[in-house]
């Protein structure tokens, strides 16, 4: 079996919006997107295609949380808005303590991404190995 090795002029074709983003910040983004996603041969994602796409997906979702898309790179509020006013300008956000749909949830790619490992997500029935005497 075979792990992902990160390609960023690939990752840059396929998700032009972080073309000016260099190779080495998307590099560090795509290990950790290996956070979520083993890019081992005991990933829970065999196909090796299918493993690509769900880890650039996580790599342009970490990427745009980062604040690579910002002027500078800062980041954006991180969480689901809550609340906000405009006069005096307030605003509130809600993060979600574990990952799940909320975080995945704050960037397009976050949400193919969730969409994706549905699947993956699912509950394995892996019967108990029976013993014949």
């Amino acid at each position: 079996m075979a792990v992902v090795v990160f390609d960023p002029a690939a990752f840059k074709l396929a998700y032009p919006a972080f073309a000016a983003v260099s190779d080495a910040l998307l590099t560090n983004y795509f290990s950790l997107a290996t956070l979520y996603l083993s890019n081992t041969d005991c990933s829970i994602v065999q196909d090796i295609q299918k493993r690509t796409t769900l880890l650039w997906l996580l790599t342009a979702h970490i990427a745009y949380l980062s604040g690579s898309l910002n002027p500078g790179n800062t980041p954006g509020l991180v969480g689901r808005v809550s609340s906000a006013t405009e006069g005096s300008v307030s605003v509130s956000v809600d993060f979600p303590t574990t990952p799940g749909a909320a975080w995945f949830s704050m960037s397009q790619w976050g949400s193919m991404y969730w969409q994706a490992v549905l699947p993956y997500r699912s509950f394995r029935y892996r019967p108990r190995a029976t013993c014949i005497r």
